[in-house]
């Protein structure tokens, strides 16, 4: 809801300090969504004075004016000058004070001023309406000032629109909020001080014939409509509204229509009661009379709604019928064929409260939210219709120059009485955690318009006004004394728990390492969304078998928000990508989230917890003594060790992927990480490919491994293992291999074939050379490290147990040792 602090403070005194005002009213929960300033939509809107007019040489309607605005045009010698403004309105004349759009003014509507030629003539801005400045409907010719009135002051200061509109969200529990009335209430309790509402009183014209004698109202179903009245004003003039009405609907982010229509739209804005304005002379049989009932609609029934369209009705809706025939949709919008138009002369004013569930439906069956529907659908007060129409019976003939016929026609089958609550103090202090006194807290509720009285000791009896439903229980009369004292003076303190001892999960305590670790490595954690683009596993070429199905969403915000998300990878190149065009090429990430995949014959889908992490440019700068060295599949791989190592999981390997295996990733830059029989996921360098499709630079090194997996084989420590006693005895041996026998292959061979003397194995040198070594062969060079745990070995020892492992290595690879 809209709220403009200018129209509030006429009704309670609204603190200067904004901020303060949106803060306090965040923490009594109503949201503030936004602070706009009214007036600066008219920037470049200034008052000006016509000094000449000359006939459009190719127009018979357009005028040539040369138009006075003050210092906003000036020559070269910076005196003001006239600017030359082509205008076809035809209700001024040499000399009138008018208001002119200056070139870069943008109008309501979005309408931008903009230099144009008119069939040859030059405009340099233009000379606006009301219906153009967002004033009234009135768009018969241009606004004409006082002869007073200054040149060359900018329009919202002249005419004081200057205004601050806070936009708020107003809970569905709270209909009394959807109205400046109940906003000042609520002011006026966060800040003990009064309220006052406007009075309008009501004269009726005796000469008249009766409501009573005109219109004759019925109710068909009283579950549907608690209340209903019907007043008649007559002799009505329809036209546009005063500026006052006209800029009230405005504030309260509505469109002026007319004057009528206007004030029903005030009272809305004002009270939260909404209205409906017929013209009489359409809703009244051949007898003059108008027969109105308030019925179910029937199967197959027709409207044409104020909207222009026609709509097919269900019995489940609520219709307003007059002779027979549905004129409004009750509580949503009335009907086209018995609106106020110009040619109205008699006004038939509706004030009601209808069933929240049936205009809920009806609003949401049809697509047709309206102001009237939102609070209808939250409950409307049927206690002060009566006061609510006569004074809106008295602003129509006010504004129009009408007369209101006497009495009102009032069918109301049930009333709304309010419940009578006891607020026990002593349990109230125990619940909320602090001491407020019983003056307090009555003294809360009273400023909320709850009667209150003590009957007795520490226990108040309460009766909350009718127009605050949410207020049905003991517990909400805690709630609203809490709210307004205040949430934030409560001291905080843990609750007791005897005998307890917390402690955390597994899951977390992985977790928790999964994070040390990677951020020891130089990655940064980072979130991003769940949802993503359903082609996002096309475009990472993730496609295939393993993958699972995606989990579409049937209503999604977005194109690319569809689904979610089956991998991490899409959000992290999104966050790469993201980097990488706003100057940041140096990029390490990491993220612990949730994946989600379809599974064929559930209804739920699979979840799985993986974290993933990319790594993009290089680690550091190139400065004077080093290069920069690029990221690649090494640097991915030792994150991920890394990562192994810091959860003890023993027998930690890497298998090379082929293409088919994994075709989103570089061939030859991609590996399988395993565990003993167990496989935790992928490390590896992104194909190309996949790195453009997200508008990301390459290369970029990355890994996603499963948490659940991981910690299926994690240890909680690792094996202790004591500081060496016995001096190690290191032998270099170089291995003459084919091509295809991987590292992995000749360390499993070095390991077995060692026996329990080899202590350690490291790659130190991989050579090729044709000539030397031949076609496909290539040398792999080990340092090999021999220690006994009880002893030291001698020589022979050693040269025996190498000369063993040398000759099994051989025999399984068909290795030769280089000389």
């Amino acid at each position: 809801m809209k709220v403009s602090l200018k129209w509030l403070s006429e009704l309670v005194d609204v603190p200067a300090d904004l901020k303060e005002l949106c803060d306090r009213l965040d923490l009594t929960g109503t949201g503030v969504e936004g602070v706009d300033t009214v007036g600066q939509a008219l920037d470049r809107v200034v008052t000006a004075q016509v000094v000449s007019m000359e006939p459009h040489p190719d127009s018979d309607h357009m005028q040539v004016c040369m138009v006075d605005v003050g210092a906003h045009h000036q020559d070269e010698d910076g005196r003001p000058v006239p600017l030359q403004v082509v205008c076809g309105a035809q209700n001024f004349k040499a000399g009138d004070h008018v208001v002119t759009a200056l070139e870069g003014a943008v109008l309501p509507g979005d309408f931008k001023i903009k230099k144009s030629k008119k069939r040859g003539v030059v405009s340099y801005g233009m000379n606006c309406s009301a219906s153009e400045l967002g004033l009234n409907s009135d768009h018969e010719g241009i606004m004409i000032l006082p002869d007073d009135a200054p040149i060359g002051v900018p329009f919202a200061e002249y005419q004081g629109l200057a205004d601050t509109v806070l936009d708020l969200e107003i809970t569905p529990n709270r209909p009394d909020c959807l109205s400046m009335a109940g906003m000042a209430r609520e002011v006026g309790a966060m800040y003990r001080v009064p309220v006052t509402y406007p009075l309008h009183e009501l004269q009726e014209d005796a000469s008249l014939d009766s409501a009573e004698s005109q219109v004759s109202v019925k109710i068909a179903d009283s579950g549907r409509c608690r209340r209903y009245t019907a007043r008649v004003i007559d002799d009505v003039k329809v036209g546009p509204s005063p500026q006052w009405l006209a800029e009230r609907i405005t504030a309260a982010g509505a469109r002026p229509v007319n004057n009528v229509v206007d004030v029903t739209n005030y009272i809305l804005f004002l009270f939260g009661q909404p209205l409906h304005a017929f013209d009489f002379h359409t809703v009244a049989g051949s007898d003059g009379r108008a027969d109105v009932s308030v019925r179910p609609a029937t199967e197959g029934e027709e409207l044409t709604t104020l909207d222009g369209e026609k709509r097919r009705l269900m019995p489940d809706m609520t219709v307003i019928a007059a002779s027979g025939r549905a004129v409004a949709l009750a509580g949503v919008m009335g009907g086209l064929d018995t609106e106020i138009s110009e040619g109205t002369t008699k006004v038939l004013l509706e004030a009601a409260t209808f069933d929240r569930s049936h205009t809920s439906r009806t609003s949401r069956n049809l697509g047709l939210i309206s102001e009237s529907s939102l609070r209808y659908e939250r409950t409307v007060d049927d206690n002060p219709i009566a006061d609510y129409a006569a004074m809106a019976a008295a602003l129509i003939a006010e504004v129009t120059g009408g007369s209101v016929a006497p009495g009102m026609v009032d069918v109301w089958p049930e009333r709304t009485v309010a419940p009578e609550l006891r607020m026990r103090m002593e349990r109230f202090r125990r619940m909320i955690g602090a001491s407020i006194s019983v003056e307090e807290a009555a003294d809360i509720l009273e400023r909320l318009d709850c009667q209150v009285s003590q009957t007795e000791e520490g226990v108040l009896t309460v009766v909350p006004p009718t127009c605050r439903p949410d207020l049905a229980r003991e517990i909400d009369l805690y709630e609203e004394v809490l709210r307004l004292w205040g949430m934030d003076r409560v001291q905080p303190s843990l609750p007791a728990s005897p005998g307890r001892v917390g402690s955390r999960t597994p899951a977390q305590l992985l977790r928790d390492k999964v994070n040390t670790a990677l951020r020891a490595t130089g990655l940064n954690e980072t979130v991003t969304y769940s949802l993503a683009d359903v082609a996002d596993m096309q475009r990472l070429r993730m496609q295939g078998e393993g993958w699972g199905a995606p989990v579409e969403l049937l209503n999604p915000m977005s194109a690319d928000q569809g689904a979610m998300r089956q991998t991490l990878m899409g959000g992290l190149l999104r966050s790469v990508a993201y980097n990488q065009n706003h100057g940041v090429p140096n990029v390490q990430l990491y993220e612990v989230g949730t994946v989600f995949a379809a599974r064929e014959g559930s209804k739920r889908p699979r979840e799985r917890q993986k974290v993933a992490g990319v790594l993009a440019g290089c680690m550091a700068e190139a400065s004077w003594n080093a290069s920069a060295c690029a990221f690649d599949f090494f640097d991915a791989k030792g994150a991920v060790e890394a990562l192994l190592r810091e959860l003890a999981v023993a027998k930690a390997r890497f298998r090379a992927l082929d293409a088919d295996a994994a075709p989103h990733l570089q061939p030859g830059r991609a590996a399988e990480v395993l565990a003993g029989g167990t496989v935790l996921g992928w490390v590896g360098e992104l194909h190309p490919l996949a790195v453009a499709a997200f508008d990301a630079q390459p290369a970029v090194a990355a890994f996603e491994l499963d948490l659940a997996a991981l910690s299926s084989v994690s240890r909680p420590a690792r094996e202790y293992r004591d500081v060496p006693v016995f001096p190690e005895v290191s032998i270099d041996v170089a291995f003459v291999v084919n091509e295809d026998v991987t590292h992995e292959r000749l360390e499993q061979c070095l390991s077995s074939a060692g026996g329990k003397l080899l202590d350690g194995v490291r790659l130190f040198d991989v050579y090729r050379d044709e000539r030397r070594l031949g076609a496909g062969r290539k040398s792999m060079a080990y340092a090999l490290t021999y220690r006994a745990a009880d002893r030291t070995l001698t020589s022979e020892e050693v040269e025996k147990a190498h000369a063993r492992l040398v000759k099994k290595v051989c025999g399984a690879t068909g290795a030769e040792v280089r000389a």
